[in-house]
């Protein structure tokens, strides 16, 4: 239990797939973010709220997550570990990790999504509505990416709608759910559940109180290059809420043990790694920089992860690229978005461009 008497559930068992090559050799939430692991800065934010004991739903690489962070004791948490044998699915995952939960209420985290939700907030509406479920709706630009969830005047939630090009709101299921404990109980165990496709349809159609808890602060997904790579500047320029960040706000986090040439450039929240090396001239911009790589003179680096102990050759530039760990890329290189190259493998001086001017 804890000051706000409900428990924690995050759920990261997923492989990120969209995220590879970097994802071959860590789970998305251990990848190094603003130069400490994504989950980090949940776990930093659920103990501001006021919440310690931390269930983990764990799956891929589910020993990673307990050699890192151990009985939570550091963090002044108490966090337990729930393997699953077999991916069983968001409801299903919540399931699984039922027999660990004390509290009459647990707050159900999507271990990918980078959010500065008002935790509290979300706990009290939870329970001066009654509700049986409540769901963090994010308020969006573009709805029409994503399932909506329409809500009455008073907050239920009306029906789940898959994405469609012209939502009825712009409200979306924001991944962060408080449910009650004999909610969680009622969802069959043992086999794969889908929270969206399953679980809250069946709970709407049995005239269960699913509430939704609008909100419009900070949101994203961190699941794909492009924003995990936005993410970590955010965390770093101080956009998206973290009491985990291991160093000040600003343009640029260097990790102990980071070298960068005094004219080289850092700008856009970019994070350079312990060991990492950035060389004369070069420039690199809300870019993540993993441990041991180095980026050569006179390179240009944007929106760009580089694994640990990738190298950029002496004026290669990149933009909106992934190298996985140890990967090199050669002098006069040009790498446009989208690019990956996987773990190790080498392009040799000038083998790539996308300009004509080299």
């Amino acid at each position: 239990m804890s000051e706000l008497g409900v428990d924690a559930v995050v759920l990261v068992g997923g492989k990120g797939t969209r995220l590879r090559p970097l994802t071959l050799s860590a789970p998305k939430p251990m990848l190094p973010t603003a130069g400490t692991p994504f989950l980090s800065h949940l776990l930093s934010r659920i103990k501001a709220a006021g919440i310690t004991h931390v269930v983990l739903g764990t799956s891929y690489r589910a020993e990673v997550f307990q050699d890192y962070f151990g009985d939570g004791s550091a963090l002044g948490l108490e966090i337990e570990y729930v393997v699953e044998d077999v991916p069983l699915d968001t409801a299903g995952a919540i399931r699984n990790v039922y027999d660990r939960l004390r509290a009459d209420d647990a707050v159900i985290f999507n271990g990918d999504i980078l959010s500065g939700a008002d935790l509290g907030a979300l706990v009290g509406t939870h329970r001066e509505s009654g509700a049986d479920v409540t769901l963090h709706l994010q308020r969006v630009e573009d709805p029409s990416r994503f399932g909506s969830v329409p809500t009455d005047e008073n907050g239920r939630v009306l029906e789940f709608l898959e994405k469609t090009p012209n939502p009825p709101t712009d409200q979306i299921n924001a991944g962060c759910y408080v449910f009650r404990r004999s909610v969680i109980e009622s969802i069959p165990a043992g086999r794969p559940v889908s929270v969206e496709r399953e679980t809250f349809p069946r709970l709407l159609a049995s005239g269960a109180h699913v509430h939704g808890f609008v909100d419009s602060s900070y949101w994203l997904d961190v699941g794909t290059p492009e924003a995990f790579v936005l993410g970590s500047a955010d965390l770093v320029r101080g956009l998206a809420p973290t009491s985990a960040l291991p160093g000040p706000v600003g343009e640029a986090l260097l990790i102990d043990g980071a070298k960068v040439a005094d004219d080289a450039v850092l700008t856009g929240g970019s994070t350079i790694g312990a060991g990492a090396v950035v060389g004369a001239g070069a420039r690199v911009s809300g870019s993540v920089v993993f441990d041991g790589a180095s980026i050569a003179d006179s390179a240009v680096v944007e929106r760009s992860v580089l694994g640990a102990g990738a190298k950029v050759g002496a004026g290669a530039v990149l933009r909106g690229v992934v190298l996985g760990d140890g990967a090199s890329v050669g002098a006069g290189c040009e790498l446009l978005d989208g690019a990956r190259v996987w773990p190790g493998f080498e392009l040799p001086d000038g083998s790539v461009r996308f300009s004509s001017d080299a």
